[in-house]
Formats: C-alpha cells, sequence, structure tokens
C-alpha cells in the first residue's frame, strides 16, 4: 500500500467544491433543498461553489466524460479550494478512470468525500496516489431537515479536526424517501452494532460500497488490502443472496491473510437482510474465521451515516454484545 497522503483539515473560510462524478446535480434539485445545504456549510464557515457541468444531464441522468473529469481535475487544480464534495451517487463514476490525472491529484491532496458509486473513486485515489478520502454524506444528503444532526457532526469531526473518532451506535435511525417528504419521518430504533466475530484488530480503512468496489477487481484501480480494515455496505438494490455473492467475490480477490477486521455498515430493509443471514453469510467465509466482525454499524445508506477516512485507520474491539471502533485519518 502507498504511503498515505493525509489532506489539510478544512477550516473555517475555506472554499468546497461541488462536483458531480456521477449522476446530475439537476436530478437531485427535482426536490430542491439547495438553501438548507448552503445553510448548514456556511454555520460551518465553509462556502459552496460549483463544476461547471454539475447541472448537465443526458439520458443516464449524467452527463459527458470529458465534462465530468474536467470538474474533478479543475477542482483538484484550483488553489482556492480546500475541499471536494460529490453530489450524489450513481452507475458511472468508473468511466472516468482512465481519463484522471493522478499525478495532478497527488500534488494537490485535499478532502473528497462521498459514497455509493463514489467508491471507485476514493479506492483509485487510494491505489494511485495515497490519498486518504472520505466516505461519508453527498452534498445532496446535507438537505435532509430533520435526523442529520449525528451526521453533520460525524462529518465535521472527520474532516474538520485532528482527533481520532470515536463511534458510538445511534440510538435511532432512518431509512426513508426524506427527499420527497420530509414530513414523512419514522425513526426507528436502533439495536446497536451486532458482533458477529470477537476480537481486536488495527489497520488501514479500506473498502466502501461492496459491489462499487468489486467493479475494481482485475484493474489496476483495485487497492491492495495490506494491513486492512475492510468496511463494506451495499444498498437496497441487493437482496443478500446478492451481498453474499459479492462479499464471497471481494474476499477471494484480496489476500485474506491481509484482513484485519471486517466492518459491515448496516442494511436498508428493502434488502431482507436479517442478523441470522448476516451471521450465515459471514460463517461461510473462511477468510474472516480469525478476525474481527461487527455488523449493523452506521455507514452507507441509511441515517445517520458516519463519516470514513478511507487509507485512514481503524481500531476495532468486539467482545460479546458490545463493540468499539476509532477512527484516524492519519
Amino acid at each position: 500500500m502507498r504511503a498515505p497522503i493525509v489532506p489539510a483539515r478544512l477550516r473555517a473560510g475555506n472554499e468546497v467544491r461541488v462536483v458531480a462524478p456521477s449522476r446530475s446535480r439537476s436530478m437531485v434539485t427535482e426536490f430542491d433543498h439547495t438553501a438548507l445545504v448552503e445553510e448548514r456549510f456556511r454555520a460551518m464557515g465553509l462556502t459552496l461553489t460549483y463544476g461547471r457541468h454539475v447541472d448537465e444531464r443526458d439520458a443516464f441522468d449524467s452527463t459527458s466524460i470529458a465534462a465530468r473529469v474536467e470538474d474533478l481535475h479543475d477542482a483538484f487544480a484550483d488553489p482556492a479550494v480546500a475541499g471536494i464534495l460529490t453530489v450524489i451517487g450513481g452507475y458511472n463514476a468508473n468511466e472516468l478512470l482512465p481519463h484522471l490525472d493522478w499525478d495532478l491529484i497527488a500534488r494537490n491532496p485535499k478532502v473528497f468525500c462521498g459514497y455509493s458509486d463514489i467508491t471507485v473513486l476514493q479506492a483509485a485515489m487510494l491505489a494511485r496516489t495515497g490519498l486518504i478520502t472520505y466516505s461519508g454524506p453527498h452534498w445532496s444528503s446535507f438537505g435532509m431537515r430533520d435526523h442529520f444532526e449525528p451526521t453533520m457532526e460525524w462529518f465535521r469531526r472527520a474532516v474538520m479536526t485532528d482527533e481520532p473518532v470515536d463511534l458510538e451506535p445511534a440510538t435511532e435511525w432512518t431509512d426513508d424517501l426524506w427527499f420527497m417528504d420530509q414530513d414523512a419521518r419514522s425513526p426507528m430504533p436502533n439495536d446497536g452494532w451486532w458482533v458477529l466475530r470477537p476480537g481486536e484488530a488495527e489497520g488501514a480503512i479500506v473498502g466502501g460500497n461492496l459491489c462499487t468496489v468489486n467493479l475494481l477487481q482485475g484493474t489496476a484501480w483495485m487497492p491492495d488490502v495490506e494491513d486492512a480494515v475492510l468496511f463494506v455496505e451495499d444498498s437496497a438494490l441487493h437482496d443478500p443472496p446478492t451481498v453474499a455473492r459479492d462479499l464471497t467475490s471481494l474476499l477471494q480477490a484480496v489476500d485474506p491473510l491481509q484482513v484485519r477486521a471486517l466492518v459491515i455498515g448496516r442494511f436498508q430493509r428493502a434488502t431482507g437482510m436479517t442478523r441470522e443471514l448476516l451471521e450465515e453469510i459471514v460463517r461461510r467465509q473462511p477468510f474472516v474465521a480469525g478476525v474481527p466482525v461487527i455488523a449493523n454499524v452506521d455507514f452507507g445508506h441509511t441515517s445517520p451515516q458516519a463519516t470514513i477516512p478511507i487509507g485512514g485507520r481503524a481500531s476495532v474491539s468486539a467482545g460479546g454484545a458490545t463493540a468499539r471502533l476509532t477512527l484516524r485519518s492519519t
């Protein structure tokens, strides 16, 4: 694994550039929460600016490869920009990989945050440059009016402070189409993190969205897992058999002796995933037989959502019904 490049923390007065490497902002703003998003960044002392092409929209709810690459390169090259935030995920960020200037990115390390389809860019940046990026909320996520406080605090601590982040299970969680109706929200009590395999470990954080990481297998953009704590999560599009297949594929593709621990994000209700099914999926994985495994952790496609430093360090301690998880960018 390359030596990590740690981007400077965001500070009050900084500019954050919003880019759309996957889907277009014009799709997101069909339900427009821009005013709330910008208000929240002003409260952190941060100014948002937007890539030239973020509102372009084609038949794939995206825009051309050239336009998306241009916005991403401009954001890294602009000395006034301290951080980069993605609009939303999607399906086609991997189209950009052959066209990115990795030397430009390495010379201009910046906070880069997003999740889901953005995983391909984060994994590739780690593999090709060593840049630590952040699997966390999109620009669009900050439009959630209610029940957003833990997500915002985890984001702030991850990208604006130098201290390690000790995660604790949220007391409640949501999984709803909040962007369509901000009043129709029904938080559910959280039953905590699930200890599927006890143990203690520390290592470099690798991973993100499971099916998206798997797109990189066999390519020059797949990060290695030396000394790795694997973080994986998946969306409502994937049921338990698909998750099982994808996890098996990932663990067969990497050197299993390098994996120190496995951390699994909370699944959306539409997946049909249960603790019992997930325990069986993990039980069938010989490569994690001797390492700690915790699941139902607060990251991924449900809310609240922790911000995870991809390429940073994680300490995992799991025993009985309790687990501790500490994240560090350095």
